[in-house]
């Protein structure tokens, strides 16, 4: 696909976290040359900046999930208030998301393992709790750093759901899977699986695919409606929540993994990536999740954002040549 050299230049005038993915993924630089600014994440722009907040104990904001200081009765708690995404799990999310050299965090996964217990039952770090989506994010971020996460990986073969994903409301007695959780969960799951190499978790994880591609990612299964307003409306970070966007860039990476073609079932998806192009090529941030951070990681609400053309544009490309070859 063709991407018009100023928003390839827009893109590449951005902090190093962005930078070097756009130049791997879409300018289709030399290795040499995207690996010198991905090693600038640690030094340099938002990266640093995150890395600096880290403390003494390992932690960031001094809590597994939630900051030391959260007020489970206050404001911060209402509803609507939000997800702080300041304690070690988001920012490490971030990092890792970042392309991070887990060498530069050496010792983390330790200070983690003495210092850091979930908010839930004051469960140890590594081990995991019971929701899916947090388990999911430390699986990967386990695999990334180096720690022995395998129980979570046996959590996972263990709880997946009839339909074949997840939902982290199954401790309330949901049996039904849920969009949010199984996309979290997946995205765990594969991270972990190209990391380790250990393979365990595939035909788990395929199943949970086919949860969602069987319902063209978009659409319930007992109705055929929509499954929500929120799978079209496209915000960075990513941070929980699905959308098509979120949802397609696991796709691209599982199937890129896997060595297959796009399932054609994902098409309905990808046209909503494509309807929300604007004439000038880029994505708009449409929405912001609300909740205590650091510093802000994109764009306001309203006005392009770099990071949301950079994983459609690279969405799209895969989706256009893989269906091309």
């Amino acid at each position: 696909m063709t991407i018009s050299p100023t928003v390839m230049q827009w893109m590449l005038d951005s902090d190093p976290a962005l930078r070097w993915q756009v130049e791997r993924d879409l300018a289709d630089e030399p290795e040499a040359v995207w690996q010198a600014t991905r090693a600038r994440v640690a030094t340099e722009g938002m990266g640093a900046e995150l890395l600096a907040h880290q403390g003494p104990d390992g932690q960031w904001a001094g809590g597994a999930y939630f900051p030391a200081d959260f007020d489970w009765h206050g404001p911060e708690a209402a509803e609507g208030a939000g997800q702080p995404w300041t304690a070690t799990t988001w920012s490490l999310n971030t990092l890792r998301e970042f392309g991070l050299d887990a060498d530069v965090l050496d010792g983390t996964a330790e200070k983690l393992a003495v210092n850091a217990r979930w908010e839930y039952d004051d469960l140890p770090y590594w081990g995991g709790e019971v929701d899916a989506c947090i388990n999911g994010f430390t699986l990967a971020n386990g695999a990334w750093l180096g720690a022995d996460v395998t129980a979570i990986a046996t959590w996972f073969a263990e709880h997946a759901l009839p339909d074949g994903g997840w939902n982290c409301e199954w401790v309330d007695g949901s049996t039904r899977s849920s969009f949010h959780s199984t996309l979290n969960s997946l995205k765990g799951i594969l991270d972990w699986e190209i990391r380790t190499g250990d393979r365990r978790l595939r035909d788990v994880r395929h199943a949970a695919e086919e949860y969602l591609l069987s319902r063209r990612m978009l659409y319930r299964a007992s109705t055929g409606e929509h499954v929500g307003p929120w799978v079209e409306y496209f915000g960075y970070p990513f941070r929980h929540v699905y959308t098509a966007l979120n949802a397609l860039d696991y796709v691209r990476r599982a199937s890129l993994h896997d060595d297959v073609a796009p399932d054609e079932r994902a098409a309905d998806a990808v046209a909503i990536v494509r309807a929300a192009q604007r004439p000038d090529g880029t994505w708009l941030q449409q929405r912001h999740y609300p909740g205590r951070v650091w510093f802000e990681l994109d764009v306001p609400v309203g006005e392009p954002s770099p990071w949301l053309t950079f994983h459609a544009l690279r969405v799209l490309r895969w989706w256009e040549e893989s269906r091309a070859a």
